[in-house]
């Protein structure tokens, strides 16, 4: 599939950003410097520049020009979680993988109203603690195997590798992170909490780098008990 002009100028430009060649509140190239750099049209840049704008990458100030963000310059900032327990005590159970195509998902997938899905929902525990609850969401031509016995997709990151040779961590994604409040019931079951309990809704979507594509939509619910994230700003 072939990537928009824009989009390849809008990828190249917020690499550079993410690199560190720009400072935060630098001003950015104005629009005749981007249309003689990558030779193309005002069009194509104007639509580059937008989407960088929407995606908090620039500011545009009227009468003054577009600058690169204050408060977000892409990776530079970046938010994870920190893992309450060792690695080695870390487990995962697949509980199912089933087609499907709720139009909910088909558009957090960009997939059409005919197109498919599989749903994968497993759950994490550390030391037979359930902390973690997976509600994955995968196109389909991305499961090889969907017959495959349910262990087959404890790691999906591990398929996408096998079976596609993408490496989701180098990805492009957006998560988000919310208080979920009463925690759903089949997911408080899980993770074994009580009705008034609350639980962090993650969810994370993954795209291929240099396209909008989506790999995956997923929603996780942590155990509130075991939810603890840090943040790591670059010296850039």
């Amino acid at each position: 599939m072939k990537i928009p002009k824009y989009q390849q100028v809008q990828n190249d430009l917020r690499q550079q950003i993410i690199s560190g060649k720009f400072e935060n509140g630098d001003k950015f190239y104005t629009e005749t410097e981007l249309t003689k750099l990558y030779n193309v049209s005002s069009i194509t840049v104007i639509r580059a520049v937008t989407e960088l704008v929407k995606d908090g990458y620039l500011v545009r100030q009227q009468g003054k020009g577009t600058f690169v963000s204050r408060s977000r310059k892409g990776k530079l900032v970046e938010f994870s979680d920190v893992e309450i327990f060792p690695l080695e005590q870390d487990s995962v159970s697949v509980l199912s993988c089933e087609k499907g195509n709720d139009p909910r998902i088909l558009e957090k997938l960009h997939l059409d109203k005919n197109d498919y899905y599989y749903k994968i929902i497993r759950v994490r525990s550390a030391d037979g603690v359930p902390y973690i609850y997976h509600q994955s969401y995968i196109p389909t031509r991305y499961i090889q195997e969907p017959e495959a016995p349910l262990e087959h997709f404890r790691s999906i990151y591990q398929r996408f590798k096998l079976d596609f040779n993408l490496h989701m961590s180098e990805e492009l994604y957006s998560e988000t992170n919310e208080v979920a409040f009463p925690t759903p019931s089949e997911v408080a079951k899980h993770l074994k909490l009580q009705p008034n309990e609350p639980s962090i809704l993650q969810i994370r979507t993954t795209k291929r780098n240099g396209s909008e594509e989506v790999l995956e939509y997923i929603e996780t619910y942590k155990h509130w008990k075991f939810f603890k994230f840090e943040i790591v700003a670059n010296k850039h």
